[in-house]
């Protein structure tokens, strides 16, 4: 039984980031902190519940990693190990017992806690809420859904053997929020660091910030 309008959080970790490089960019250390414990930490100011999906292996390093947060927090293991963001969106939304839930990709350690209000309130009655880009890209990995509901075409998805999270999107109802409707949010929330240049990148904006 979710709760009505209630507001989860869950956290996709569970990739093997090769373009990374040999470490995982989860654990990453961002100017002094953890990236996932960037995310967590902006995630749990509007959330209820918070769950880190990952894979069996990450386990204990992300568990140190979110050590002292504050946050209560729920792990959710992968069954098979990077078998893609889909599979990663079935574990973590199935783990929560919220109606709604913000879906945050652990390299994406900027996301702006008004955005996930906005998502949250444009999804009401639908099945989620997604951001459109001025250059029509959709952004749902930084979202929010009705995690019944999308855990569930997750698993269709994947079992029809097509992993991809547009064809997923394609099943659901979302309302889209156009980029010129967020200008109440940060420029930087899309950010996503996925090399070890990003990573540099963003250590230096931060210091000079």
């Amino acid at each position: 039984m979710t709760r009505n309008g209630s507001l989860g959080g869950v956290v996709l970790a569970g990739g093997y980031s090769t373009r990374f490089g040999e470490t995982d960019k989860a654990v990453a250390d961002l100017a002094g902190t953890p990236m996932i414990r960037r995310v967590v930490d902006r995630l749990a100011t509007v959330t209820d519940d918070c769950v880190v999906n990952c894979r069996s292996d990450q386990l204990d390093p992300i568990r140190d990693a979110l050590s002292g947060s504050g946050v209560d927090l729920c792990y959710a293991t992968d069954p098979v190990p990077d078998r893609g963001p889909l599979s990663g969106m079935q574990v973590g939304l199935e783990a929560l017992d919220c109606e709604y839930a913000a879906v945050v990709a652990c390299d994406m350690p900027f996301v702006d806690p008004t955005l996930l209000e906005v998502l949250h309130d444009r999804a009401y009655g639908r099945d989620g809420a997604v951001a459109r880009l001025a250059d029509g890209w959709l952004q749902p990995m930084q979202a929010v859904y009705r995690a019944e509901t999308m855990a569930r075409v997750c698993e269709q998805r994947l079992a029809a053997g097509d992993g991809r999270v547009m064809a997923a999107l394609e099943e659901l109802d979302v309302a889209t929020v156009a980029e010129a409707d967020l200008e109440c949010v940060s420029d930087r929330t899309f950010d996503s660091i996925d090399t070890q240049a990003a990573l540099r990148d963003a250590v230096g904006r931060l210091e000079q910030s």
